[in-house]
């Protein structure tokens, strides 16, 4: 179980990963090595899992972000792990998520354009295997997006 010093270090990461060592260590109050040596036990004990770099889409052009809702006809038992192998294929989506309830699966897709949707949707979406049911929800603005929790 992380220490107080371990979530200190925990919100640095969350607040800057891009930050190099020195300064996630001064901002944490630890030497460098120190920092280090936590960050270490941690990823090995998989409280980290991760340091990942974020790509802002729309600042390279990709527009349109369209969340999809999907049910499957559950009478074939191959119908989940078929649709997720053909939906990874898919390039523009970005996440796949399965659910329990009236939703078993939601993908993240992302766009250049609307008529980029429409492409990906008419050619790949639409020719995913097993759905029963869809529902498309296209984003306008992203109001919190934050993994951190009170440490």
């Amino acid at each position: 179980m992380p220490d107080t010093t371990d979530r200190r270090i925990l919100r640095q990461l969350l607040a800057d990963p891009g930050a190099p060592n020195s300064v996630l260590a001064d901002r944490a109050g630890v030497t460098s090595a120190s920092l280090w040596r936590r960050v270490e036990r941690m990823r090995e004990a998989g409280v980290i899992s991760a340091i990942q770099s974020r790509i802002d889409w729309r600042a390279l052009g990709w527009e349109v972000e369209v969340s999809l809702r999907f049910t499957l006809d559950k009478t074939n038992p191959r119908a989940l792990d078929e649709f997720i192998a053909a939906a990874r294929e898919v390039p523009e989506v970005t996440e796949i998520q399965t659910f329990l309830g009236s939703v078993d699966l939601r993908l993240s897709v992302i766009a250049r354009d609307m008529a980029h949707w429409q492409e990906i949707y008419r050619d790949r979406i639409l020719t995913l295997p097993h759905v029963s049911d869809s529902d498309a929800l296209m984003l306008i603005s992203t109001i919190k997006d934050s993994a951190e929790l009170a440490l």
